[in-house]
């Protein structure tokens, strides 16, 4: 047997037009065609020309030419019993739901009307359960009829099965109760009884050949559905194959794909991107672009699905804004949009640098151009005083212009009036370039007193002149005066011009003042952080600490006066101080419990090298002094303590007040049964009660509170202050015990 060569290396035929091969995440080759958008695992093959069996009989003339596919429509709308949904079915067998006062559609089953959609789908299931029963039903009386035909008709040929008595078979099968009624009308005799027995007894058989002959056709009709279905089957099969071969477009997926949720995401993305869905479109507007998609179900959940749209959404948002920005960049130019800014939103020299970058920093037009801050705010200041140029020339050309106007008019003349020509001048465009009201009206003045001093020197030069004038001729004369009236305006429009100056000058030191007030506030607060980050030592003084001041810039900058840097710099040191007073205070109380501890009892040393007493640079004297000031701060406080304690307690003031009622002959006296005792009723006398209430009795009740123990030491100072206490009080003018008289 001769020996087979062996096969060479199998080159993979290549790849039909239209196709290019790709590597996925994982490594895994996979196939793209960019003109019909599909995509699979699988190499795919150069088209032959491979005719299907099912059509091999038909010529290729006759082959019909491919359909455009028709649109997807809304075929079937079936409510949802109980909800506001609609349950619709494409003409392509999709299935969506739409909501009718919403006008929302989307093509999962939304959460609300999931019980509802089962409930109707059960229903129709059962519906179509019952037809399909009933559907049968009537075959099956169909397939009887049909059999009894049949059989009349083969009963009716062999001829008749009784010699005695043709019977006909038409007449037995159709109803019983036509043949009952022939037999009752014939006789009634036996002979009659018997032929009817016959006659039963042979319809039973007949009955019986007819149920046989019905299972057998209902089985023969069986065996032929299920031949006519396993062929419907093979011809879908075949027609599929030859749609597949005449290469109908679609995407050819492998049943699994082994994919980690990273690389699904990936592969999810990238059919967003190859569809171009929109990243500001939701996902249910965007899903049934790529719903269809194999790719779709890469991802296991629709929360999966929704979280890389999300991603996707905002990758693509970001890239779409910096690309805007990147051609914003090369397109447009920085200083020029900056100046274009200027020009649109600054229409005031009083416009404030602050407030106009706080309003616009955020705009790209603003920060776009410059290096800082400080280069934006120079060019800033550079176009007020562009501006502030261009307005003075813009107002000294409508002066001007006005003017021209009142000399035009003629009627600008000496004792005018304003109110009554400028009625005649409204109309004039130059008139309401001036501005302001007030202004027109003192140009106007301005204008009539030139031209009433021109008049008065050409009267003095006519008169004044003689006969040496008398022999200048005309021409020269109005020459002269023409020049002597265009100099008196050029005097008059420079004077307008000085006193425009003049107040702009003084509106611009206003504005001066204002700013440096709105500053003020600010530059305090920046001092106050300087010397606060510089000076933490109390014993500092302003000379001494000046030089360090000097290399802050904050102070260099300050715009704060000499006296109000000083003023805020001892407020400093005072608040150093006192914030180490404090705490050498608590240590004086932490070492001295009474209000007699002596100095010398305390721990000096410790005292002394402790970081208060350090910061503030005391020694022995010093720090014996402090204590002694802090011991009087003390003794005046506990002693505030002691009488507010006696004013709050009411032991002390109610029975000091009833001691106070003697000799004023009033007979103060309550019931038993006003204390609360059931005895019998008895008087009892409030005076003799309040003598027996004495001061030991009141230090009984106050011996338990702080403040009165502070002074343990001083018992018969403390008694005496009680004492004077008591003697200050004043007795009650109606006690609630005795009736008023």
């Amino acid at each position: 047997m001769a020996a087979i060569p062996p096969v060479p290396f199998a080159v993979p035929p290549p790849l039909p037009p239209g196709w290019t091969e790709h590597i996925g995440p994982t490594g895994q080759p996979y196939y793209y065609n960019a003109h019909t958008g599909e995509s699979t695992y699988v190499r795919p093959l150069p088209a032959f020309p491979i005719i299907p069996q099912a059509a091999a009989a038909v010529p290729a003339a006759a082959a019909p030419a491919p359909k455009k596919p028709k649109k997807e429509k809304p075929v079937l709308k079936t409510p949802i019993p109980g909800t506001e949904w609609l349950r619709v079915i494409t003409n392509e067998g999709n299935t969506f739901y739409t909501h009718t006062e919403r006008k929302q559609s989307v093509w999962t089953v939304p959460d609300e009307i999931k019980e509802a959609v089962e409930q109707l789908e059960r229903e129709e299931a059962l519906k179509k359960a019952n037809e399909a029963e009933e559907a049968v039903k009537q075959a099956e009386q169909v397939k009887v009829k049909e059999a009894e035909r049949k059989r009349h008709q083969a009963q009716a040929k062999a001829g008749k099965r009784k010699a005695e008595e043709v019977v006909p078979v038409d007449e037995i099968v159709v109803s019983k109760k036509l043949k009952v009624k022939d037999e009752q009308d014939e006789s009634a005799d036996e002979e009659g009884d018997e032929d009817e027995d016959e006659d039963e007894s042979e319809e039973e058989e007949w009955q019986k050949e007819a149920a046989a002959q019905l299972a057998k056709e209902a089985e023969e009709e069986r065996q032929r559905q299920e031949e006519e279905k396993k062929r419907q089957e093979e011809e879908t099969r075949k027609l599929k194959e030859a749609e597949k071969q005449k290469g109908t477009p679609h995407i050819n997926m492998p049943e699994r794909v082994d994919l980690s949720i990273d690389e699904a995401k990936a592969l999810f993305k990238t059919l967003l991107r190859e569809k171009n869905i929109n990243p500001l479109h939701p996902w249910d507007t965007s899903l049934p672009l790529f719903v269809s998609d194999p790719r779709y179900v890469l991802l296991p959940s629709v929360s999966a699905r929704r979280e890389a749209f999300d991603e996707y959404c905002r990758e693509r948002a970001r890239e779409l804004r910096e690309s805007k920005v990147k051609v914003a960049k090369e397109t447009l130019d920085p200083k020029q949009e900056f100046e274009r800014l200027l020009k649109e939103e600054v229409k005031s020299t009083r416009t404030s640098w602050t407030e106009w970058r706080r309003q616009w920093k955020k705009d790209r037009r603003f920060y776009g151009w410059g290096r800082d801050d400080r280069e934006r705010e120079k060019r800033f200041r550079e176009y007020l005083k562009e501006l502030g140029e261009q307005k003075r020339l813009a107002a000294l050309k409508a002066e001007k212009d006005f003017f021209a106007l009142l000399k035009e008019s003629g009627l600008a003349k000496p004792g005018a009036v304003w109110k009554e020509i400028k009625k005649h001048l409204v109309s004039d465009p130059r008139y309401d370039a001036v501005g302001s009201s007030s202004l027109r009206e003192e140009l106007f003045n301005t204008f009539i007193k030139a031209g009433a001093s021109d008049a008065t020197a050409n009267l003095s030069t006519s008169d004044g002149a003689g006969a040496s004038q008398s022999r200048d001729t005309p021409e020269e004369n109005e020459e002269d005066g023409e020049r002597r009236r265009k100099e008196r305006m050029e005097r008059a429009v420079k004077e307008r011009e000085e006193k425009v100056r003049a107040e702009r000058s003084k509106v611009d030191a206003a504005i001066d003042r204002s700013k440096q007030g709105l500053t003020k506030e600010e530059g305090e607060l920046e001092f106050r952080t300087m010397l606060t980050d510089a000076i933490r030592d109390p014993q500092l003084t302003w000379e001494a600490v000046l030089p360090q001041l000097e290399k802050d810039p904050r102070f260099v900058n300050s715009p704060l006066p000499l006296n109000h840097q000083l003023h805020l710099f001892h407020a400093h040191i005072n608040a150093l101080r006192f914030k180490h007073l404090a705490n050498l205070h608590a240590l004086f109380a932490s070492h001295s419990p009474a209000l007699n501890t002596p100095f010398t009892a305390l721990p000096v040393a410790s005292l002394l090298s402790s970081l208060p007493a350090t910061k503030l640079g005391y020694d022995v004297e010093q720090l014996e002094r402090e204590y002694d000031k802090w011991q009087r701060e003390r003794w005046t406080e506990a002693r505030a303590a002691f009488d507010q304690m006696l004013s709050e307690n009411s032991f002390v003031e109610f029975w000091g007040r009833l001691g106070k009622m003697e000799g004023k002959g009033v007979n103060v006296s309550i019931k038993n049964e006003d204390l609360g005792e059931d005895e019998e009723e008895e008087q009892v006398d409030m005076k003799a009660l309040a003598k027996n209430v004495d001061l030991k009795e009141m230090i009984k009740v106050l011996k338990n509170d702080k403040r009165y123990l502070v002074f343990d030491h001083v018992p018969e100072q403390r008694e005496q202050w009680l004492r004077d206490y008591l003697s200050q009080l004043s007795a009650p003018t109606l006690s609630v015990h005795v009736p008023e008289k």
